[in-house]
């Protein structure tokens, strides 16, 4: 029996995607637009959504569209920008109750999806373009999501590392734009990207919930009329590392961050993706793992201590929070527990319990509509299907070897310390 029942429709311009189940007395719609990222215009991408949220042709005012809203039994209306590999990918996500739980027979989801199309499809505009006020509104708003990002340190020193990592990369750009850029965005330039996104971007809209799928169907066709369109394609980057690249930068701060970037060569449609996922796992991703029992707990170096995956991209980034004058020592262990993984230093019991934690974690982001989009979408972003029951049935079958195998893959890339006006570094 599959764990998640999802049915793809390929319509005009837009893929839709339900996936049906009575596990919620709610009915939750993701509408996700991906496209290349791009220097030109990463900052209008990052500021396009915030303004499409804020109101529509029969909601003219906030106030008005979220007082529809609560009409509608408190649905919730939210967007995000996310980097996926070398893709930008927007997210409109609405949540509303299920009509099936209510005296109310108001057929709720198909007002939310007409909702949702009149926001994206036809938005408000004057002298063609979007409100100036509401863009001003969002600009302001814009300049301090990037400034939070500075302020903070743990942040931003993951946002140096890759910025240093990837230089002459997509991947280096930040998910929410320049600040320099966002003065020169009018109403009018915005509101043309708008009109390449719609014709562009690829499109796909998941509908998660109880509901009756022919009707759901019939009402997206009918309220997202699109043009065809063939989405375009990134070309995997893997650049030869001839020496790691080492970059210390001074700041008024309290503690040091240290990051590290590897190259795992691997990604999510690689076969050996699941090897990686229980690789990271022993190396640095939980409780149990090497950096955190050697680096933070045995040796007490760091505040703390972790890897993660960028499944897309095919890195491997470490982060870690020290005292400053540890920046050596942390490095060489750092570099010695990697070294480790590729001299096959872990137990079978260890394997077994790495496992075992990432099965849990898998079944419980689908325990969330969410979190059931967001494993789906990964088949999108990488043009690889990959079924769930098959992905935990491979994890199960990774071998100590194969795990030593992607480790040997790995490469050391680069080195990112932030340090104090004081330290010796």
């Amino acid at each position: 029996m599959k764990l998640l029942s999802e049915t793809e429709h390929e319509l005009a311009g837009i893929t839709l995607h339900t996936i049906d189940t009575d596990k919620y007395k709610t009915n939750t719609i993701v509408l996700k637009l991906k496209a290349p990222l791009e220097e030109a215009t990463l900052t209008e991408r990052a500021l396009l959504p915030y303004v499409l949220q804020k109101r529509t042709k029969s909601y003219p005012t906030t106030i008005e569209l979220r007082g529809y809203l609560d009409e509608l039994y408190g649905a919730t209306l939210n967007v995000d920008l996310m980097k996926k590999g070398e893709y930008h990918v927007i997210t409109i996500r609405m949540d509303i109750a299920n009509e099936t739980f209510l005296e109310d027979k108001t057929p709720l989801l198909l007002k939310a999806i007409e909702l949702l199309s009149e926001m994206v499809m036809s938005p408000v505009t004057e002298n063609d373009g979007f409100s100036p006020s509401t863009l001003d509104n969002e600009k302001r708003n814009l300049k301090q999501r990037i400034q939070a990002v500075y302020d903070d340190k743990m942040r931003y020193s993951n946002l140096r590392l890759v910025q240093e990592m990837c230089k002459d990369e997509p991947y280096a750009l930040h998910v929410n734009g320049r600040i320099e850029d966002i003065e020169k965005i009018t109403p009018a330039s915005l509101y043309q990207y708008y009109q390449k996104v719609l014709a562009e971007d690829e499109i796909d809209l998941y509908i998660v919930g109880k509901f009756d799928e022919n009707s759901v169907v019939e009402y997206v066709s009918k309220n997202f009329v699109l043009k065809e369109r063939e989405p375009k394609k990134v070309d995997k980057i893997s650049p030869v590392i001839s020496e790691v690249n080492k970059v210390i930068e001074k700041q008024d701060v309290k503690q040091g961050k240290l990051n590290i970037g590897f190259r795992t060569n691997i990604t999510y449609s690689d076969p050996d993706y699941l090897a990686l996922q229980v690789f990271n796992g022993i190396y640095g991703g939980f409780s149990h793992s090497k950096l955190f029992l050697n680096v933070r707990e045995k040796e007490s170096l760091a505040y703390y201590a972790a890897s993660r995956v960028e499944s897309h991209k095919g890195l491997l980034m470490v982060m870690s929070g020290i005292e400053f004058n540890n920046f050596d020592k942390a490095v060489t262990i750092i570099n010695e527990q990697m070294e480790a993984m590729k001299n096959g230093e872990f137990t079978e019991d260890v394997i077994s319990q790495t496992k075992a934690v990432i099965n849990n974690q898998l079944l419980e982001t689908i325990d969330t509509p969410s979190g059931m989009i967001d494993i789906l979408y990964h088949n999108v972003v990488a043009d690889k299907k990959r079924d769930l029951t098959e992905w935990l049935e491979g994890l199960k079958q990774v071998t100590k070897d194969e795990i030593i195998q992607v480790a040997e893959k790995i490469k050391l890339d680069t080195i990112y310390f932030l340090t104090g006006m004081e330290a010796d570094n």
